[in-house]
């Protein structure tokens, strides 16, 4: 039997074009691996036949929404894992579940060697091939465009003299990755960081000075993952489809950032995650009502540190491991209800209720019946200041010893 490569296969016109690049250039056959994370477009058939047509030796197709939205989006929404305190890992999360399926795809087809469509200028390229090394370190990797020399003008070539079933996109001005957490935009006109966005840009969401009413949920989260929306229970591959669609409606999760790129180029990029940033918004109100405020605090440090990992490719670590096991613990009483309120671009928390709250009414309030002690602040400040106050003295008695 030839050698075989597993190539990821997006249906697009790099990849359908990489099939017979790949075996021109290795003489090894090709086998197609198409994973489904909810980009949504074309059905998986189409891109099987697609992959077959164009010289694929097999098609695998898996469809992987359910798996990507428990196993991946909602560690990162128990996480409120937003890069650069913006971005919510819509391309990071779906690499390791699509390096899933890639290896495991390599083990039933004998496949030594897994391919994917990455530039030797991104961050994806690092995230493929640390995750291929970490579950199957004896596949070899190789990346057509960055390692070939597969330009885009030599796709469009090879795709014309070969006649393959693939619409070319000479026109298209931008690079595009999609999935159910969000969708990635960038190259074209966006790469002047003067330029603003232009309506073609978006796709999830509606203009937000178009929006109607606000749309109001009530969103029933249990252990820090949503179970329910006005009262109707939904997985976590539904939670994020009917956010996406009610928040996307009202313009809500449109990001334009200048993003530190794990290869030390910043770049800009546009961002749609309209059901990620209401689900983050309503999770982060629900933890500020259930966590106990020192552990909340380190907490951030913990989300920070895990979300840089998932951004630079570290799904398997060691370390991102150890953090979630953090992350884990503190969702124990992350259960309750919020109510968001989605208007104009915003979702804005208006409501909330748990049986875990660390709220207490009769502490809070400044009305009769409070049952907080005022008489104790005193003392509390003067140790509080305490050390503070014995430094501020040393200096000055030094000062004026000078």
């Amino acid at each position: 039997m030839s050698e075989r490569i597993v190539l990821a296969y997006s249906g697009g016109l790099d990849t359908s074009v990489a099939i017979g690049w790949i075996a021109e250039a290795t003489g090894a056959e090709v086998i197609a691996v198409a994973v489904d994370v909810g980009q949504g477009g074309e059905s998986l058939e189409t891109i099987r036949q697609r992959a077959l047509d164009c010289g694929a030796v097999e098609a695998y197709i898996a469809d992987a929404r359910d798996e990507f939205a428990a196993e991946y989006c909602m560690p990162a929404l128990r996480a409120n894992a937003l890069y650069m305190d913006a971005y919510p890992l819509v391309s990071a999360l779906s690499r390791p579940v699509i390096v899933k399926h890639l290896v495991a795809a390599a083990r039933q087809f004998g496949a030594t060697t897994v391919s994917h469509g990455c530039t030797g200028k991104g961050n994806d390229q690092v995230r493929f091939e640390v995750g291929i090394q970490t579950l199957g370190p004896d596949l070899k990797c190789i990346a057509p465009v960055r390692d070939l020399a597969l330009t885009r003008d030599k796709a469009i070539a090879f795709a014309e003299e070969k006649n393959l079933p693939i619409v070319t996109t000479k026109k298209n001005p931008f690079s595009i990755d999609a999935n159910v957490w969000g969708r990635a935009v960038e190259t074209g006109f966006l790469e002047d960081i003067w330029n603003g966005p232009t309506k073609d840009v978006y796709e999830y969401t509606s203009d937000p000075a178009q929006s109607t009413g606000p749309d109001e949920a009530v969103i029933t989260f249990k252990e820090g993952i949503p179970v329910a929306i006005d009262g109707k229970a939904v997985t976590p591959l539904q939670a994020i489809e009917e956010m996406n669609r009610r928040a996307g409606a009202q313009g809500v999760g449109r990001i334009d950032i200048v993003e530190d790129r794990l290869v030390g180029i910043k770049s800009r990029e546009v961002y749609e995650a309209p059901g990620a940033m209401a689900l983050i918004a309503a999770h982060r109100e629900l933890e500020n009502v259930t966590v106990e405020r020192e552990q909340a605090r380190f907490k951030k440090i913990v989300d920070q540190r895990w979300t840089e990992q998932v951004y630079d490719g570290q799904w398997f670590s060691p370390l991102k491991k150890s953090l979630e096991a953090f992350v884990d613990d503190t969702q124990k009483y992350v259960s309750g209800d919020i109510r968001l309120e989605m208007h104009g671009g915003r979702a804005t928390v208006t409501g909330r209720r748990s049986e875990s709250s660390l709220y207490d009414f009769n502490l809070a309030t400044y009305d009769t019946g409070d049952t907080f002690d005022q008489s104790m602040a005193r003392g509390f400040i003067e140790i509080f200041g305490m050390s503070s106050k014995v430094a501020s003295s040393r200096d000055q008695r030094l000062a004026e010893g000078k």
